[in-house]
């Protein structure tokens, strides 16, 4: 197989320069109160997604803060993917600003990977006014490392033969599933390096991190990945999560921002027709560790009432977790969803979840949409626009 993966550099921010030349090659931050974007100027300085706008400042005061155009990110991801679809029928879409393209036997059509990579990358700046950086290799997981590594703005090639000459040489945060919590087991046993993982034995890895990443991470080092590019699929869960920033939040404006995520997430579900069984709660703490929280439902349900009710439950269950970490953001997503299709309205009273008030606040949302109706809790309180996603 070959395969590119497809990564458009600082997506919001480079929107942002693209559509106002005064902003082009000054350090951009997207965002409120939490920077949901930043140019490379502004990285360059230190700041980070989704770091609060203040710690952003501090590290670089020349900073221009633009606040979010979600339609403008919309169809710019949308002209994109216009181009991956010209260049290759086999495109998986990853995010509104990334993708895997499966480009093998198009060597007489199109040229090699080297030359078809540089063209998709000539083409999107081209048509679309944005930089892009191409990973190409032969696994799925080995072009989204070479991705990373090429940015920014530039084209990688692992050749056939070379991917673990490439590899191995990488810090262990390359490999999919490593975070700073897995990054400092791993360093504390001296393992630093991609080559590193690998040269431990597989029962090593499992005995130190747990069945499933152990043997996720010992597959990776080795390049062992068979998954092939997936076209159509619909993703597995609906979600939505919000940055809340450093700094101490009182539990009624935790539970302002969760209704709002509920609302999101819902009115999706209801979109797509697609009812889910399970709920996760998503926590991101202040010494950057998360958490997960989930409860599965007895039955399937695109109801916000019995969504929200269960992830308030979730909530408090994680409140002296919350209290001792300190939370910097909250996610909800549902998943083991049903196959979609026209939506089938729920009838009242048919789950006590679902009487009265809270079905008709669903009806009138989704025939008038979301501002049409807004909880007293969200009154006067800023939460952040929701990220444009690929379609449910």
């Amino acid at each position: 197989m070959v395969i590119l993966h497809a990564d458009l550099d600082s997506f919001y921010a480079s929107v942002e320069q693209r559509d106002d030349p005064r902003l082009r090659g000054r350090p951009v931050l997207v965002g409120g109160g939490v920077v949901l974007a930043a140019s490379y100027e502004a990285k360059a300085r230190g700041v980070r997604t989704p770091m609060g706008l203040a710690a952003a400042r501090a590290l670089c005061p020349d900073a221009i803060v633009v606040p979010p155009r979600m339609s403008a990110y919309a169809e710019a991801s949308k002209r994109v993917f216009e181009v991956f679809r010209d260049t290759t029928p086999l495109v998986e879409g990853i995010s509104i600003d990334e993708a895997f393209l499966d480009v093998s036997g198009l060597r007489r059509i199109r040229g090699g990977p080297e030359e078809i990579a540089a063209t998709l990358r000539a083409d999107v700046r081209t048509r679309v006014g944005l930089p892009i950086t191409v990973g190409v290799a032969a696994t799925k997981f080995l072009a989204k490392v070479a991705s990373g590594v090429g940015k920014p703005d530039g084209l990688l090639v692992v050749p056939p033969g070379g991917e673990l000459e490439f590899l191995h040489p990488l810090p262990v945060e390359r490999l999919w599933g490593v975070g700073p919590v897995t990054a400092a087991k791993l360093r504390d046993r001296q393992i630093h390096t991609v080559g590193h993982v690998a040269r431990i034995g597989e029962a090593a890895l499992v005995s130190m991190l747990g069945a499933h990443a152990g043997r996720h991470l010992h597959a990776l080092a080795h390049n062992h990945d068979p998954r092939r590019v997936r076209v159509g699929t619909r993703r597995g869960s609906i979600g939505s999560q919000n940055a809340l920033g450093r700094g101490p939040h009182p539990p009624e404006q935790v539970d302002a921002v969760l209704a709002a995520l509920v609302d999101r997430v819902a009115r999706r579900m209801r979109a797509a027709g697609r009812p889910g069984r399970t709920v996760t709660l998503r926590l991101r703490f202040a010494d950057y560790t998360r958490a997960s929280r989930s409860r599965s439902l007895l039955k399937a349900t695109m109801s916000t009432r019995a969504i929200l009710d269960t992830a308030r439950r979730l909530l408090t269950d994680s409140r002296p977790l919350i209290a001792r970490r300190g939370l910097t953001l909250v996610g909800v997503a549902v998943g083991n969803l049903d196959g979609g299709g026209a939506v089938q309205p729920e009838l009242p009273f048919d789950d006590p979840h679902d009487a009265g008030l809270d079905s008709a606040l669903d009806a009138i949302r989704d025939r008038f949409g979301a501002s049409s109706v807004t909880r007293a809790t969200r009154l006067g309180r800023d939460l952040h626009q929701p990220v444009p996603l690929l379609p449910d």
